[in-house]
């Protein structure tokens, strides 16, 4: 008998193929980057950029305070009687052991089994869809910006061809029967009997003490005069020079291009820049802390900020 798969397997490499998102061109005239296969783009956000000022500041003048000396204390203790000594009965408790004895619940017997037929599959691919490219619009999985809005990525791709396999199963060995001893069964039953009696003890509680302890005053409070020196504090203005703005298109790293020695590199880079990437160090996950840490790298720098866009990375001096 052969089992027919290829009208299910084609229909579900086409509905595969429509739910990807598609367009011509993301870009409007001005701004199209290159069309290179397996290169991403995106639009970054170049951070504002400040100048510091600093300046001190008196708050509060030199001045003199009254300080309260405390008085010092010293403890005394004295043991008390709570409780009398006294002799009680304690109950020792029976000791108890466990005897076992096997049973025979089911005789050994022999009954026919049934061995299934055996079929061996022959395969055969078949060409379904030629190569192509497009342009496609993805989620960019390392975009850091708190907007999903600015967390799209347009690469432009080679779509592969595609098979499909033609599957048949044959008949390889006929179902058959074969006899089978069924071994004897036997049941292990425990019960539990006295080794030794329950009895009972007399024991000695001996007398509860209490220690109570009281303060009594050793050194009385006095009162000292303190100088206060006057305190300043060191005022930071910052002035805003140059607005935040989003960037034209930049390139970025496409998915399949952010593995983990890209990962690893970055993570190693920003703890070699004095950069905190979280107490697991570089584990090869960009996570939440090294996220973090990257984003005001590329603040500190005046790099375009929340995702792996190219300048970044060769300011890192990362190879990928």
């Amino acid at each position: 008998m052969r089992i027919k798969f290829l009208p299910l397997v084609v229909l579900f490499s086409l509905f595969a193929f429509t739910v990807s998102a598609q367009i011509d061109n993301p870009f409007s005239s001005n701004d199209a980057p290159k069309a290179e296969l397996g290169k991403c783009y995106a639009k970054c956000y170049i951070p504002s950029q400040y100048e510091t000022t600093t300046e001190k500041v008196l708050v509060q003048p030199a001045s003199a305070k009254l300080k309260v000396v405390p008085a010092k204390f010293e403890t005394v203790t004295e043991k008390m009687l709570v409780k009398e000594a006294y002799t009680k009965l304690v109950i020792v408790p029976a000791e108890f052991e466990s005897v076992t004895e096997k049973v025979l619940i089911q005789e050994a017997s022999t009954k026919l089994v049934a061995v299934a037929a055996e079929y061996e599959t022959t395969t055969e691919k078949v060409l379904i869809k030629e190569a192509s490219t497009r342009w496609t619009m993805k989620k960019d999985k390392n975009c850091m910006s708190a907007d999903p809005d600015d967390c799209f990525v347009a690469c432009f791709e080679e779509i592969p061809e595609k098979y499909t396999t033609y599957t048949s199963s044959v008949l390889k060995t006929p179902a058959t029967t074969k006899s089978v001893e069924v071994p004897a069964k036997y049941k292990t039953i425990t019960k539990t009997v006295v080794a030794t009696p329950a009895t009972t003890k007399t024991v000695e509680v001996p007398a509860v003490y209490k220690t109570v302890s009281k303060k009594i005053v050793k050194t009385p409070a006095t009162t000292s005069s303190i100088e206060i020196p006057a305190k300043y504090e060191t005022v930071t203005k910052r002035k805003l020079i140059k607005a935040g703005e989003y960037s034209d298109w930049r390139e970025v790293l496409c998915d399949g291009s952010v593995t983990n020695d890209v990962n690893r590199q970055i993570q190693n880079a920003l703890v070699v820049k004095g950069y905190d990437i979280g107490p697991a160090g570089a584990d090869n996950i960009l996570g939440g802390q090294s996220r973090a840490a990257l984003m005001q790298y590329q603040r500190d720098n005046n790099l375009p900020v929340g995702n792996l866009n190219t300048e970044t990375l060769d300011h890192l001096g990362i190879k990928y």
